[in-house]
């Protein structure tokens, strides 16, 4: 069934100090897209860049959310680090905790949370981290949205705790035949007319081509495009035109009832 609305998120601030990430076009795709996985310092972001992201994000109106990672800005948090679950949501919680204070000094809501590279592919596949993030995650706020994969570990576990959830379609990444995105940890340039293409085939039909050549069902609230991905600016701008033109709406997911389990 075709989507009327979806809503378009992107990694933003995933520098450090003077030193960029990708192409640089944070402010160019801020504009274009309706939710921000702002880095939160472990592996790209500082304080400053969260202050100036955040900022941007509400000029834009844009939702704001912690993209908290493994602490690992040499890796850029691709590189799995081995903790206790308890010990890696505790990560998760200090960098939230940046984040939250940074949008509570610009007046706005932090909307989501979504887990950065490794440590979001960790979660996917790994239930007790996923119950530990979960659990905390309600304790903290239970209306804060959960950005994952609907193939997850981590949304199966939402389901059965009551999380509410966001589910993500990976525009710049390609799918195996068990729904997950294959993690790589180097993008090549990417036609934007082909990325589009893909959006819209799976906004419009539910259906996606996996690396083994196969057709699976896919159902999705987000697409994701990183903004570190080589000619990013262009894949969300190519995305976004060509959604608008066949009547998909791009907006933030409606905000979560405490409690409550979403899924569009």
């Amino acid at each position: 069934m075709k989507k009327c609305s979806i809503d378009l998120n992107s990694d933003m601030g995933e520098g450090f100090g003077p030193w960029t990430i990708g192409d640089g076009v944070d402010a160019e795709i801020m504009p274009l897209i309706s939710s921000a996985n702002i880095a939160t310092g472990f592996h790209a972001g500082d304080p400053n860049i969260m202050a100036r992201t955040v900022q941007s994000a509400k000029e834009a109106g844009v939702g704001v959310g912690a993209h908290p990672g493994f602490r690992d800005l040499v890796g850029f948090g691709r590189r799995t680090i081995t903790e206790s679950p308890q010990a890696l949501v505790n990560d998760i919680v200090f960098q939230l905790g940046a984040l939250r204070e940074f949008a509570r000094l610009a007046n706005v809501g932090v909307q989501h949370v979504k887990p950065h590279g490794a440590l979001y592919m960790l979660a996917a596949r790994d239930e007790d981290l996923s119950r530990c993030l979960i659990g905390t995650l309600q304790k903290i706020d239970p209306s804060l949205l959960l950005y994952c994969m609907e193939s997850s570990v981590t949304y199966k576990v939402a389901r059965e705790l009551g999380q509410p959830v966001v589910r993500e379609f990976y525009a710049d990444r390609d799918y195996d035949a068990s729904g997950s995105i294959v993690f790589t940890r180097r993008v090549g340039r990417l036609d934007p007319a082909l990325v589009a293409a893909k959006v819209l085939r799976a906004c419009m039909q539910g259906r996606v081509t996996t690396v083994e050549g196969d057709e699976i069902d896919i159902d999705f609230d987000s697409v994701c495009i990183h903004s570190d991905t080589p000619g990013a600016l262009e894949l969300v701008q190519a995305t976004r035109d060509t959604l608008i033109r066949n009547d998909i709406r791009i907006a933030a997911p409606p905000p979560a009832s405490p409690n409550s389990f979403r899924s569009a």
